[in-house]
């Protein structure tokens, strides 16, 4: 089979471990993506100019396609999933070296599944789209949009035509069938892959080191959606609280909100706390090592009420480290506590949140290792890239055998 997976945001070793595994089956994979990186705001793929490349990574084909730069949620970078949208809508099979099967769409954003749909049609192919997230309803429910504004109403109509038009749907929410088949998908059609963890590129968990100070870490964008605001403010509780227990709080990655939340570090007076630079993702794993336990806040929002997949979580659990999560009350699944691999708080209470990190901080060595190994079974039977990866061959399979 000749895949033709269009992810605007795709990036090499994360996109790569997931896909490795059809390719090891025989199949052959092109992912499709921006060379502008939009974590780092940065080209990262492509110099002199050139509107494209083509490279091979773990036998995974990659073709870069040149975007233009933006920084934050501006109109630029609106403008930067219009013009991917339009150079993939006009990709010919001579672009990559023959016609696909079939074409996969992603939905980090609606334009790009949009022209990867219109790529499948062209080519008289099987269309098979993947659900990310739930846009436009994620703009609603984010309160940056009404729901009968005119970009949403467009956005829906789109929505509605991918939903009707895909040969099969895979949804990485667990929930989302339910909302897919009232806006137009066969609900017969409709499969949970959720966002997985390559074991194979991890080290054997070992239990955490205790080295005079209790870490707690989050790795990964620093970004409005990712609340680090309000891990902020349960920090600066916990200190308030107990003063005398060591307890350190590493921040690594970067993103937009950064600087601001630095400043307000330091306006809390927060001690103990570290802003790290990003590490690649291939070397991530010797630094969530060295964490006691992980921090992750969710918006209080009624977005999750069909589900979550957090890839950071799922890297998180499979290091054998318990997780304090905040979490809102409407939330479809929790895999914290499903794996009683950590502790829960309601996403609007920073000083409940608190608690549980004291609770957390508390815990003997024997019970935060038994927490974590807990999580780690669950990544192990529940997110193994190579389990995960025989439900999209057989998702892949029915579209091509039954279009």
């Amino acid at each position: 089979m000749n895949l033709w997976l269009v992810n605007h945001y795709a990036i090499l070793p994360q996109q790569a471990g997931g896909t490795r595994e059809l390719v090891e089956r025989g199949h052959q994979v092109t992912i499709v993506a921006s060379s502008f990186d939009h974590i780092t705001r940065r080209e990262m793929h492509l110099r002199d100019g050139a509107p494209s490349r083509l490279e091979v990574v773990d036998g995974v084909r990659f073709l870069w396609l040149r975007t233009p730069p933006y920084s934050g949620n501006s109109a630029r970078r609106l403008w930067n999933t219009m013009v991917f949208a339009r150079k993939v809508h006009g990709l010919r099979a001579a672009d990559l070296g023959g016609p696909p099967d079939v074409v996969l769409g992603s939905s980090p954003h609606l334009f790009a599944a949009w022209a990867a749909e219109r790529l499948a049609r062209r080519h008289r192919v099987p269309f098979v789209l993947e659900v990310r997230d739930l846009w436009p309803q994620s703009l609603v429910d984010l309160g940056n949009f009404s729901q009968g504004h005119p970009f949403i109403r467009w956005l829906e109509y789109i929505e509605r035509g991918l939903y009707q038009r895909a040969n099969c749907i895979i949804t990485l929410l667990p929930g989302a069938g339910e909302h897919i088949a009232e806006k137009g998908g066969d609900i017969s059609c409709i499969t949970w892959i959720p966002n997985g963890v390559d074991l194979s590129m991890l080290p054997p968990p070992k239990p955490p080191q205790y080295d005079g100070a209790f870490t707690f870490l989050y790795a990964g964008t620093h970004g409005l959606a990712n609340r680090l605001d309000f891990l902020l403010d349960a920090v600066h509780h916990v200190q308030s609280l107990r003063s005398d227990m060591p307890i350190r709080f590493r921040f690594v990655g970067d993103g937009p909100e950064k600087p601001a939340l630095i400043k307000h570090s330091q306006k809390l007076g927060l001690k103990n706390i570290f802003f790290e630079d990003p590490v690649p993702k291939c070397e991530i794993s010797r630094v969530i090592a060295s964490a006691n336990a992980f921090m992750v806040a969710l918006q209080d929002t009624s977005l999750y009420r069909w589900g979550i997949s957090l890839n950071k979580m799922y890297d998180y659990l499979a290091m054998a480290r318990p997780i304090a999560l905040a979490a809102p009350g409407s939330i479809y699944n929790n895999p914290v506590e499903e794996a009683g691999a950590g502790l829960t708080a309601p996403a609007n209470d920073a000083r409940a949140y608190a608690g549980r990190l004291l609770e957390l901080a508390s815990m003997s060595t024997e019970k935060l290792w038994e927490m974590g190994l807990k999580g780690r079974r669950y990544v192990e039977e529940n997110h193994n890239f190579s389990r995960l990866a025989d439900k999209l061959e057989s998702v892949l399979e029915d579209a091509l055998n039954n279009h």
